[in-house]
């Protein structure tokens, strides 16, 4: 599942969309598109631009201003478990995520569950071979809890404190951080040397600021690099794995519902 790192790689493609006009719009896939019928988005979007890409979490969206000039219902975009945005210019190279390149059609045209194409010739795409990913109209965003990106200490500090579950699976709780998954929350706390299974009330001040810290890190590494599984923990998460750090035999067990790795000498049982 794309985690908050891969998603937000995707928004910044999607941004390369925003400010064109909306000439044409594929919405027929009511998998994809549910709860829409066919035709509904597209009558919100054609002749208008979308104007901001944004993302909460794992939760993109772009704003989108109407054909008469006013505002229209947001564009929520959910990537699923292996979705891609893909840009093209006029000429049919994408924009975004890499060096220019021709666009490739894929294999199945099917696999392209969505498109917007502007009024310039070039196209949005959400290409999907899982069906898995997800377009509606003002997504709803009210579960949500703050970025977990560039999140203030003290903020991190008080929404991991206000529950008493163990810490990697308030890490994972959309409602209390937005944007940490699985594969984040184990480099994570690998990175800060806290075992998963602490509760949070267990764990000192300076162990959530180091946790903190250690967040940011990761995320920005993993922006950086393309995604949660460039982590330097992440190959290691297999039976028989070792820790990159000591060469210990990784530990697993299910945190929060989630199977989960950790070094039972640099992350040992508090």
């Amino acid at each position: 599942m794309p985690e908050l790192p891969e998603v937000e790689n995707a928004r910044r493609v999607l941004a390369h969309a925003t400010g064109r006009v909306v000439a044409d719009v594929d919405d027929r896939d009511d998998w994809v598109c549910r709860p829409h019928r066919p035709g509904d988005i597209a009558t919100a979007l054609k002749g208008g631009r979308l104007t901001a890409a944004h993302r909460i979490g794992k939760t993109m969206w772009c704003d989108i201003e109407t054909a008469d000039g006013g505002a229209g219902p947001a564009l929520g975009v959910h990537l699923g478990m292996g979705g891609r945005i893909v840009v093209t210019d006029a000429e049919g190279d994408r924009i975004g995520g890499g060096p220019k390149r021709p666009d490739r059609q894929p294999r199945k045209p099917e696999w392209d569950r969505f498109t917007i194409t502007f009024d310039d010739g070039g196209r949005f795409r959400l290409f999907d071979k899982r069906r898995l990913g997800r377009v509606r109209l003002d997504p709803d965003l009210s579960g949500l809890g703050p970025d977990a990106e560039n999140l203030k200490p003290s903020v991190f500090r008080d929404r991991l404190l206000a529950g008493r579950a163990a810490v990697k699976a308030r890490l994972l709780d959309q409602s209390v951080l937005a944007g940490v998954g699985n594969l984040l929350a184990d480099e994570t706390l690998w990175q800060a040397r806290i075992d998963p299974r602490t509760r949070v009330h267990d764990l000192t001040r300076t162990d959530l600021d180091r946790l903190h810290r250690n967040l940011d890190r990761a995320l920005e590494r993993a922006i950086a690099n393309g995604g949660v599984h460039t982590g330097e923990v992440i190959e290691h998460r297999h039976p028989g794995g070792h820790c990159p750090r000591c060469g210990a035999e990784m530990a697993h067990g299910t945190v929060g519902g989630r199977s989960t790795w950790w070094c039972p000498v640099e992350q040992p049982e508090g």
